[in-house]
């Protein structure tokens, strides 16, 4: 049986994609207009339209503008009652010179720390989530996850694109079951300004100690992540990734019902962006359609 997860991690984290069995959200809080026009043009292209399918919920610039969105979403997600593993980043940007400088000028302006590390969370959508989906009885554990890089850091997917993969990739995770978190709006600030304390601590031991997390030097490494699975996996994914975008065009270049089928596909995702705003927002009106439909008939039912 699943859990129902919340994973709550720090941006510097170029993968901010979580792959599950589940519905897969991720959460952009609080971006830059530049993030906003990027996340537009994701969303009108093949990445975007995976997104849709899998729920992501895509937010603006404006908690005011984006509650009700992100309210029904939510609503959605403990109505279905599918496995829920929610991924959210509450600095919402990355680790900059000029996102530190506004995080410093956040912590003087609140008379907090200042980070080097790590930047302050924006605890609004963080205390709205766990909020409604403590109500909606989907949410079992929170799950703290620091990300740390020994040598390289790749930002973005160019340095990917150049080769620039990360050697070594550490990861911190701790787990709070939902009877732990507090309760109450402030004190659920209070608890996520203060993962955000421990974040920066852990991230100083790391980099100006032995690159290690483990108070013995030594990373732990999971029975599942040992080196002959991870080679496994390795090759699998380069035998898949190199046979499948070949195998595509091979498709499209020898079966005229695959180009069709496959113009048919752009044509549609691209219509339902133009029209409806995602297929998300399809699922969502399509969801509230059919409860609305459920109650209207239940209330008949009574009546009679």
């Amino acid at each position: 049986m699943f859990s129902q997860l919340i994973f709550l991690c720090h941006y510097q984290w170029v993968m901010q994609h979580l792959y599950g069995s589940a519905h897969q959200v991720e959460l952009l809080l609080r971006s830059s207009r530049k993030e906003m026009e990027h996340r537009k043009r994701v969303q009108a292209c093949g990445r975007g339209w995976a997104m849709q399918v899998a729920a992501f919920v895509f937010i603006q610039r404006k908690w005011e503008d984006d509650k009700s969105h992100f309210e029904k979403m939510l609503d959605y997600f403990c109505d279905i009652h599918e496995p829920l593993q929610l991924l959210i980043f509450p600095e919402g940007t990355d680790l900059t010179a000029n996102t530190k400088a506004r995080s410093n000028e956040f912590a003087e302006k609140n008379g907090l720390k200042k980070y080097e590390y790590v930047l302050h969370p924006r605890t609004t959508g963080f205390t709205f989530v766990v909020e409604r989906l403590r109500e909606g009885g989907n949410v079992d554990a929170i799950h703290d996850i620091t990300v740390a890089y020994p040598q390289n850091i790749p930002q973005t997917e160019k340095h990917l694109l150049n080769g620039n993969f990360p050697k070594e990739i550490h990861f911190h995770v701790q787990r709070y079951p939902i009877e732990t978190v507090p309760t109450s709006k402030e004190e659920l600030q209070l608890w996520c300004r203060k993962r955000w304390e421990e974040k920066e601590e852990r991230l100083r031991h790391f980099y100006e100690g032995g690159k290690c997390f483990s108070a013995t030097g030594q990373s732990i490494i999971p029975p599942c992540k040992s080196e002959l699975r991870v080679l496994v996996v390795k090759c699998i994914s380069l035998l898949y990734w190199t046979v499948f975008p070949l195998g595509m065009f091979a498709l499209l270049y020898l079966y005229s019902f695959a180009r069709w089928y496959f113009a048919a596909m752009i044509v549609f995702f691209v219509v339902q962006q133009k029209i409806f705003g995602g297929l998300e927002l399809i699922e969502l009106a399509c969801h509230g359609y059919f409860k609305k439909q459920q109650k209207f008939h239940d209330t008949k039912i009574k009546t009679n």
